[in-house]
């Protein structure tokens, strides 16, 4: 049986990917700072503790898996990246985590080690044009990300890249674009658009209004998460190093966001547009890479992740839950 190890396991896209690799017939263990929110994990081995530790990382590294995936992040959304209040907790936690965990792997000899960076790689002045944003995998240098988040993730993808030609450790690297799905944070303060626009749709009475960050004209593609998984483990088992973009290419402003969650949900409703923190004015993922070198894309509409997402959503709001 082969193994897989899910760093991050905890997490949104983390314990969705120990499902997927438990359908897949893995022996899989995961790894966080505390246990799945919303369900228990489909690992057959749990284990809670920080890897910032690099001893406690290495022994959570204890074989040379199969498969490592690096999923474990200081991260959340635009509420929590782009106040700057968590700026030395995102670069310090997540920076101390990819150190440990590359070299645990390179002492091991995993098979083949992924790590997910993201979209907030990319220059902020390739990203001023809500209609035509630049996200292509080559134009991430000269580099000037709009977020510390963003300067962690170039850094990391560095290190690993590094490991790759010093050491011959097998890195597949990925840059995720706001991935959104059931079982992922929706109202701690870490949670993405989709699912903030989810919970204050499903908050609102037929005929209120909600509030959206800025004018609303800011513009972004969302990829749900089986598509995510798909892309993931098709990179991870290439031959391609990458960085490679793992995004949807249907760019959607927030404006039309929320008219299309309230449509699901049935409901009219008025936007109150406020002040708060927004990113870039157009991030679009560019697939041409990945279409290339993996012959694979995401092409599901936005639409149909959203019902998904906005049912589950619902659901706990409904029931009075609170986000973890």
């Amino acid at each position: 049986m082969k193994k897989a190890l899910v760093l991050g396991a905890g997490g949104f896209i983390g314990g969705h990917l120990v499902e997927r690799l438990k359908r897949e017939g893995f022996w899989v263990r995961g790894v966080d700072l505390a246990r799945p929110s919303y369900e228990a994990s489909a690992a057959d081995d749990f284990v809670v503790a920080d890897l910032r530790d690099p001893g406690v990382c290495g022994s959570v590294v204890d074989a040379p898996f199969d498969e490592v995936y690096q999923l474990a992040a200081d991260m959340g959304g635009a509420g929590y990246i782009f106040t700057g209040r968590n700026d030395a907790d995102i670069l310090h936690n997540s920076a101390v985590v990819n150190l440990n965990v590359v070299e645990a792997c390179h002492r091991r000899g995993v098979g083949r080690l992924f790590y997910s960076s993201s979209a907030c790689v990319y220059p902020q002045e390739n990203q001023t044009d809500t209609a035509n944003p630049l996200c292509r995998e080559d134009t991430a240098y000269p580099a000037n990300p709009d977020s510390d988040y963003g300067w962690e993730k170039l850094f990391s993808e560095r290190l690993y890249l590094a490991y790759a030609r010093n050491h011959g450790v097998p890195v597949r690297i990925a840059r995720y674009h706001n991935i959104f799905g059931p079982l992922g944070a929706w109202d701690n303060g870490r949670e993405k658009a989709p699912a903030a626009i989810c919970r204050k749709v499903a908050q609102a009475e037929d005929g209120g209004e909600i509030e959206i960050w800025g004018d609303g004209q800011q513009t972004r593609t969302f990829l749900y998460i089986d598509e995510c998984l798909e892309g993931t483990l098709r990179l991870a088992r290439s031959d391609v190093t990458g960085p490679v973009n793992i995004g949807s290419e249907e760019m959607v402003s927030i404006n039309d966001l929320v008219d299309l969650v309230a449509g699901i949900a049935g409901k009219r409703l008025r936007k109150r547009h406020v002040p708060g923190p927004q990113g870039v004015r157009g991030r679009r993922s560019d697939n041409t890479l990945i279409r290339r070198e993996l012959g694979w894309a995401p092409e599901r509409p936005l639409r149909h992740g959203l019902e998904r997402t906005y049912r589950w959503i619902a659901e706990q709001v409904a029931a009075g839950r609170k986000d973890a």
